[in-house]
């Protein structure tokens, strides 16, 4: 039988801190672009991580877990490398969608490893399946905007 554990709810609050991170991430992809088709996909795709946080967030609360609050360090550094990055490249929409790419496989991969936890309640794989299969799908869908550059 499937238990909440505590490495579960430790998971799941890594996994939730990363996705604040992806959905501030996107956020500031939307500002460092000037494409209007690639400032409404990353902006979508910060609406769809704040979606997926208040999912999340709502799945530990209901196994009484604490909720973390905020982001990374290491999200924090990746948006400064990314102002960096847009102000010192020559095709700002071309190195902002390949950091998008890398950061949802990236993602793709953090909600596998969750998803191999042995221990996990039928709610949390539903959920965790559900966010993984939307990211997979919005990465298979993210090629036709590469060739807006």
């Amino acid at each position: 039988m499937s238990t909440y554990t505590e490495e579960v709810g430790k998971k799941l609050n890594n996994l939730l801190e990363k996705t604040y991170d992806a959905e501030k991430g996107f956020k500031k992809a939307a500002e460092n672009v000037d494409h209007s088709g690639l400032k409404s996909y990353f902006e979508q795709k910060a609406q769809e991580r704040y979606n997926f946080g208040h999912e999340l967030k709502l799945e530990i609360k209901s196994f009484n877990q604490d909720v973390d609050k905020g982001g990374s360090l290491t999200g924090t550094a990746h948006r400064a490398w990314m102002d960096v990055k847009s102000l010192f490249s020559s095709d700002n929409q071309e190195s902002m969608l390949e950091e998008a790419i890398r950061g949802e496989k990236a993602a793709i991969e953090e909600y596998q490893d969750v998803l191999n936890e042995t221990s996990l309640p039928v709610s949390t794989n539903n959920i965790l399946t559900s966010q993984k299969n939307t990211i997979e799908n919005g990465l298979s869908n993210i090629k036709s905007l590469e060739d807006l550059r």
